[in-house]
């Protein structure tokens, strides 16, 4: 059975998944960023933190106390703090297949299994989630240390596209489909997604969801709205990466070709 899409057409992207060694992007020497982003790519902690130990005085740049917020620096400057120089920290673009079960925190006393748990190997930098799974839903989710494109992939502005492969506790009726791709009103506003299909069209409780909203828990609440209970959610597309070829539980670097492709938004 073919998808119901809305009225505009929506793209398909190929993508190279042949795995090559990392090799991290480079940047501009020249370039001038902010004292508190260049702390923050060290490693040392995050953008806010760094701001109160520049104004403590605990940050010096060539031998020099600064405490003015906003100031610039570029990679050719000494910057230390209490003494002990900073280095711009490597970025690290980590991909993991998502199980169920394991909670997207960086650190959560309660919790009894979070993804860190999966990634003790991957890297020495701090990394963290380019969005959110919650606990039972598995797939496709992305961990790095670069900023920059964390807020490019979460920002709602952006809204990149994602795929979900969705188990529902009934069959899906046509007429519903129809309505989530035409659009439905929920307590936080309108949304529609961009095409649904029957996985197998023998098995109407099988369905592909392809959509580019962020919101919190949209899909289910999709579903919830229309009478249906998500059995299992499985996201296996988010802004042109995939799993294919990666065993749940497991993980991979992106190639250099992937953190291009995201960087510049080549995937759509």
């Amino acid at each position: 059975m073919n998808p119901v899409k809305k009225d505009t057409e929506v793209k398909t992207v190929g993508i190279n998944m042949k795995k090559e060694p990392y090799s991290k992007l480079k940047n501009k020497p020249s370039e001038l960023i902010r004292l508190n982003k260049y702390i923050a790519n060290s490693g040392l902690c995050s953008r806010r933190e760094a701001d109160e130990f520049i104004k403590q005085g605990l940050v010096t740049v060539n031998g020099k106390v600064v405490s003015e917020l906003g100031t610039k620096v570029s990679e050719k400057d000494v910057i230390k703090y209490k003494g002990k120089l900073l280095m711009k920290e490597r970025k690290v673009y980590v991909l993991l297949n998502k199980p169920k079960d394991y909670i997207t925190t960086t650190d959560d006393p309660y919790a009894k299994k979070i993804v860190f748990d999966l990634l003790k190997y991957a890297c020495k930098e701090r990394i963290y989630p380019v969005g959110r799974l919650d606990r039972v839903t598995t797939g496709v989710l992305l961990l790095t240390n670069d900023g920059d494109l964390t807020k490019k992939l979460t920002h709602p502005k952006f809204n990149k596209k994602k795929i979900y492969h969705i188990s529902l506790d009934k069959n899906l009726k046509k007429p519903d489909m129809v309505k989530i791709t035409g659009g439905i009103d929920l307590e936080d506003g309108f949304i529609s997604a961009d095409a649904i299909a029957y996985v197998d069209p023998n098995d109407r409780k099988q369905v592909g969801l392809e959509i580019h909203s962020g919101r919190n828990r949209i899909i289910r609440r999709i579903f919830e709205h229309l009478g249906y209970r998500i059995v299992k959610l499985d996201r296996v597309y988010f802004a042109g990466l995939t799993k294919k070829g990666l065993q749940r539980g497991k993980w991979r670097y992106l190639t250099e070709k992937e953190i291009v492709m995201l960087k510049t938004g080549r995937y759509e």
